[in-house]
């Protein structure tokens, strides 16, 4: 098949949304399908991957590393006839989701549309009008969903929230799979050896970005009690992000010492991801926004069991007392989770067996078979329609 790819967001920007599409990229086109992605270009970014269409774009001013696409590519038309699409995959609603929509409307095309995020949680990064707002992106995403032939979600709980909205549109829950290979193993004493104040302590890690819808003011302020009680840890966060000045404000002003008690590693290569998860011993995560939260499975492909607060889709991904602990937001809850499971080491050898299966279950591979056969399913129901409307 030659799939269409339409998204807001692409390398070299790093998200959520980036690593699915480039996750079910690689597996699909090792199965010979051709992936062609249209994709805001970035400045200072000049590298050339085949198949990628960059629109001109201006930078976000809410976020200087995100790009907005200016929706004009006057050749789009013609370039889609030569390609010779089967359908499009809209990663997005909004700017290049729309281009997606007329494309397919004028190619007479299938358009599924994977709904990544929540974004009535997001409203903070507009400046004002919040509830507004908020109910006017509610409005327009189902607006945009029941345009579609199909839309996929990443976890049951964001398929629920769509479903009390009344969109029409069948529906299919398909998460963003882990490659397992890219985890499996790694150097268990890299953070050791880049960051010497790790050393004969317990690791806590996160990976993400550092924004404010992750919750990692939650994060910190749980961390100082989890280190007053037990000083042998570090906190480790992987990520950068416009958050980043404010949270280190946060630890120092709750007693924290940077590069101590509390690293910041910036962002690190994502070759190098293996090794920081492979020298953890539990990762940690708040954010109550998430509709996946990949990073989690990235962790238990590297054996690593989650504490989690209880939200959104990491229901999907954490089974409480298997793979993991999940919590409500309050501090002490947080802390006796984390506390319990580095006290014991029966039941944390168990979870850490149990994260390598949950990781298994959802692998690269696996998601992108579904996703896969869903292709099919769609274009076979469009070539159908065709004929009956011919």
């Amino acid at each position: 098949m030659r799939i269409g790819i339409f998204t807001d967001s692409y390398k070299p920007y790093t998200s959520g949304v980036v690593n699915s599409i480039v996750s079910f990229k690689e597996e699909l086109s090792r199965w010979g399908h051709e992936i062609f992605i249209f994709a805001p270009n970035y400045f200072n970014h000049s590298e050339e991957e085949p198949g990628v269409y960059r629109m001109k774009s201006l930078p976000s001013p809410t976020n200087s590393d995100y790009s907005l696409a200016i929706p004009y590519y006057p050749k789009m038309q013609n370039l889609l006839k030569k390609i010779e699409l089967d359908l499009i995959h809209a990663h997005s609603p909004f700017i290049l989701g729309q281009v997606g929509l007329h494309c397919a409307q004028k190619q007479q095309l299938p358009l599924i549309f994977t709904y990544h995020t929540m974004y009535d949680q997001y409203v903070h990064y507009v400046p004002m009008a919040h509830d507004l707002v908020k109910k006017l992106i509610v409005q327009y995403s189902k607006y945009y969903c029941n345009k579609c032939d199909h839309v996929i979600v990443p976890s049951s709980i964001v398929k629920r929230k769509l479903n009390a909205q009344r969109i029409t549109t069948p529906m299919t829950v398909i998460p963003t799979g882990v490659q397992l290979q890219k985890f499996a193993t790694g150097d268990s004493g890299w953070l050791n050896e880049h960051y010497p104040a790790t050393r004969n302590k317990k690791i806590l890690l996160f990976v993400g970005r550092l924004t404010k819808e992750k919750n990692l003011e939650f994060l910190i302020e749980a961390f100082k009690d989890i280190h007053e009680q037990k000083i042998e840890t570090v906190l480790v966060l992987v990520a950068g992000g416009p958050f980043e000045e404010k949270l280190k404000d946060l630890a120092v002003a709750s007693g924290l010492i940077l590069d101590e008690d509390i690293i910041f590693t910036g962002v690190l290569p994502y070759e190098t991801l293996g090794n920081v998860y492979h020298s953890a011993h539990l990762f940690v995560f708040t954010s109550k926004t998430e509709t996946q939260g990949l990073v989690l499975l990235e962790a238990m492909a590297s054996g690593l069991p989650a504490v989690a607060v209880r939200a959104g889709g990491v229901e999907d991904m954490v089974d409480s007392g298997q793979n993991g602990m999940l919590c409500a937001e309050r501090r002490l809850d947080f802390k006796n989770a984390v506390c319990s499971l580095l006290d014991d080491e029966q039941v944390y050898m168990n979870m850490v067996q149990q994260a390598y299966k949950k990781a298994e279950k959802l692998s690269s591979i696996h998601m992108a078979r579904k996703m896969e056969k869903l292709y099919r399913m769609v274009v076979n129901d469009n070539n159908k329609q065709s004929l009956i409307t011919s």
